[in-house]
C-alpha cells in the first residue's frame, strides 16, 4: 500500500508542478496561489466540520503550538509564491527536480538542531549542490522568450528552502500538536488572509478567472490535496520512509510532462544536473 500511495503522490504532485506553471502565466502568480488557497481552505473547512474530532485537536492545541503553525505556514505561503514564479518564468522538467532539493533544507536544520549526519547524507548534499549548478548551465539557442534559466532557478532554490523550512517546523513542532488537517486548514487560512490584505494593498485583482482558468486552478488545488491525502494514507498504512522516497519522483514525472507537452530540451549536462538533484534528494529522504 505504501509503494502503490507513494506512487499516486508522485503523480499528482507532478501534475500539480506542471500546472503551476500554466496557471500563473494566465492568471498572475499572486491570484493563481490566491485562488488556489481558498479552494483548499473551504475543502478543509469543510472537513473540520464533518469529523469533529480534526476540529477538537486543533482547538485543544497550545498558544505556543498555533504560533509555530502560523509561522510555518507563512513559509509555506512565501515558498508557494516562490515555485509560482519559477514554473511561470522556467522550464519544469528543471525547475520540478530542483524543488525536490528541500530534503537538504530539512536535513541541515535537523543538522543544526544537533542531529549528525552521515557520510552519505553529505554527499547527497554535495549531489543536489553539484546538481543545480549543472541544470542552471544553458545554452540559449532553443529557449523559449517567456523562459528565464538562471532566475527560474534562483526561485526554486528559495522556494525549496521555504517549503524545507516549514516542513522542518511542521515535523517538529505543529503537526503532532494541530493534526493534518488542522495544519493544513491553518496554512490555506493564513495564505488566503495575507495573499488577500497584499493584493488590496496593491491594487491587485480579485475578480475571479475566466472559467477554463477557474477548472485549471481548481484541478491544481485538487491534485495537491489528492497528493496530501494519498502520501498521509501512505504513511498510516505502511512505511514513511517509502512513501516519502517515492513521492520525490513528482520531480521527474513534472519533467516528463513538460517534455512531452512543450517539448522542453535539456542540454546534456542538464539531464546529468536533474539526474543528481533527484538522486541525492531520493536518497536523503531514505537516510532521513
Amino acid at each position: 500500500m505504501d509503494v502503490l500511495m507513494g506512487l499516486l503522490a508522485a503523480l499528482l504532485w507532478g501534475g500539480t508542478d506542471f500546472m503551476v506553471g500554466l496557471n500563473a502565466r494566465a492568471v498572475g502568480v499572486q491570484r493563481a496561489v490566491f485562488f488556489s488557497q481558498t479552494l483548499g481552505l473551504l475543502l478543509m473547512s469543510l472537513l473540520l466540520v464533518v469529523f469533529p474530532a480534526f476540529l477538537l485537536k486543533l482547538t485543544g492545541a497550545a498558544p505556543g503550538d498555533w504560533g509555530m503553525g502560523v509561522l510555518a505556514a507563512c513559509f509555506t505561503l512565501c515558498g508557494a509564491l516562490a515555485l509560482s514564479k519559477a514554473f511561470s518564468i522556467g522550464k519544469a522538467s528543471i525547475v520540478a527536480p530542483v524543488v525536490t532539493s528541500y530534503g537538504v533544507v530539512t536535513t541541515l536544520l535537523a543538522w543544526l538542531g544537533g542531529e549528525r549526519l552521515s557520510g552519505l547524507q553529505l554527499v547527497c548534499i554535495g549531489l543536489c549542490v553539484v546538481g543545480v549548478i549543472l541544470s542552471s548551465i544553458t545554452r540559449g539557442s532553443d529557449t523559449p522568450h517567456h523562459v528565464e534559466p538562471r532566475r527560474s532557478i534562483a526561485y526554486a532554490l528559495l522556494g525549496a528552502l521555504l517549503y524545507g523550512t516549514s516542513l522542518w517546523l511542521q515535523g517538529h513542532f505543529t503537526l503532532p500538536r494541530l493534526g493534518t488537517v488542522g495544519m493544513l486548514w491553518l496554512g490555506y487560512l493564513v495564505g488566503v488572509s495575507l495573499l488577500l490584505v497584499l493584493m488590496l494593498s496593491r491594487g491587485g485583482s480579485l475578480k475571479p478567472p475566466a472559467p477554463r482558468h477557474a477548472f485549471a486552478l481548481a484541478g491544481t488545488s485538487l491534485m495537491n490535496l489528492g497528493g496530501f491525502s494519498a502520501f498521509a494514507f501512505g504513511a498510516m498504512a505502511g512505511s514513511v520512509s517509502v512513501v516519502t522516497v517515492i513521492s520525490t519522483l513528482s520531480g521527474g514525472i513534472a519533467a516528463i510532462l513538460g517534455y512531452l507537452f512543450f517539448k522542453e530540451r535539456l542540454a546534456p549536462v542538464q539531464v546529468v544536473g536533474v539526474t543528481l538533484v533527484l538522486l541525492g534528494a531520493m536518497v536523503l529522504h531514505v537516510k532521513a
